[in-house]
């Protein structure tokens, strides 16, 4: 790669700003660790004209999950967590109507059986950890877990980050920077929860014309689907909730990157991670779904051909990221025009690196 990449991304992203389609964007692409495009364009908020830039932190929605799935593998590259004990031996309370033996690998290929909020969920309930841990703890699954999938797009960041809490003694956003993105050199790019004087440097999301709130289903009530006008709010982007990420696409890649990196995660387990670790029909929304551990397989806009080396998460608004472990590449595409309806800029980004020479 070189720097006419660097300069096709730049093209393509300005391009996208000046017709209109995007507010602002930001694209970046590491290759074996090393950072190959950085590229920015547009404004992160078009009420003030603030500028986008490389390190600006931008709601991108469940492209989060994959830095909390990160995080968990690294925690097990470490000792800390185990894919196959049951999540009982750490939190006793979610023991109950047959999820005894559920584990961490049932969490993170979206088997374990729990991926609906109550319908009566708020955004406010949503920032209450403690009691929406002990309400996901005592539900009764849909399946046995292991057994079935659907896509736990609420649950997830809870039962990935109370077993974090349990093992670590530490909140998920603490063992975040502390472990995974402080010593990758993003600590500062990279949030479960922002930190209140961090708020500042937050993009502001906006939704294109005629676009509204998407409407809830059987997961997640309307109240709680993310949309511009919710994910603007300060005490949503200060929840400290490992399902989304508030973060730049150069932090995100670089978390990826570290996927790639022998000396933070074995090769052995990367293997592992790698998958296929779980397929079958998503039991909500009937579409075939293959996950690696902790991210979808294959990404977007990929060929049969490509889904085989890359894995990744999009997000809820367009922003997406994915690394294929056959190049060594990393990729991060996040933005803050918040559109549920489509991913037309991470896809047509994506194509273009995953193109490139390497």
């Amino acid at each position: 790669m070189s720097s006419s990449l660097q300069q096709a991304v730049q093209q393509t992203i300005d391009d996208l700003v000046g017709s209109g389609a995007e507010t602002g964007v930001q694209v970046a692409v590491y290759r074996y660790g090393d950072l190959v495009v950085d590229a920015v364009a547009g404004v992160a908020d078009l009420e003030t004209g603030r500028s986008m830039t490389p390190d600006t932190p931008i709601y991108s929605a469940s492209t989060g999950k994959g830095v909390t799935s990160t995080l968990a593998n690294l925690l097990v590259a470490r000792g800390v967590l185990r894919y196959d004990d049951p999540i009982a031996d750490l939190w006793p309370e979610f023991a109950v109507h047959g999820k005894q033996r559920a584990t961490l690998r049932h969490v993170l290929t979206h088997s374990v059986g729990v991926p609906a909020v109550p319908a009566s969920t708020t955004l406010a309930d949503l920032t209450d950890w403690a009691g929406m841990t002990a309400t996901i703890a005592a539900s009764e699954p849909w399946w046995e877990p292991g057994t079935k999938t659907a896509y736990h797009a609420q649950t997830f960041g809870f039962l990935v980050g109370e077993l974090v809490r349990r093992a670590t003694g530490r909140p998920p956003a603490q063992v975040l920077r502390e472990e995974l993105t402080g010593p990758l050199g993003v600590g500062d790019e990279v949030y479960f929860g922002v930190p209140a004087e961090e708020l500042e440097r937050v993009a502001r999301l906006d939704s294109p014309d005629g676009v509204v709130a998407s409407p809830g289903d059987q997961l997640a009530p309307a109240a709680v689907v993310p949309s511009a006008v919710s994910m603007n709010r300060a005490d949503v982007l200060g929840a400290d909730v490992p399902s989304v990420a508030t973060a730049s696409a150069r932090g995100i890649a670089k978390v990826y990157s570290a996927l790639l990196d022998t000396e933070l995660i074995p090769a052995t387990l990367l293997q592992q991670i790698i998958g296929p670790a779980f397929s079958g029909v998503d039991e909500v929304y009937g579409n075939p779904a293959v996950w690696a551990l902790g991210y979808a397989y294959g990404r977007l806009g990929a060929t049969a051909e490509q889904a085989a080396t890359t894995f990744g998460m999009p997000g809820m608004g367009g922003s997406a990221a994915w690394t294929d472990h056959s190049t060594g590449v990393a990729f991060a595409l996040t933005k803050n025009r918040f559109d549920p309806r489509q991913a037309d800029a991470a896809t047509a980004v994506g194509n273009l690196v995953a193109a490139w020479p390497n």
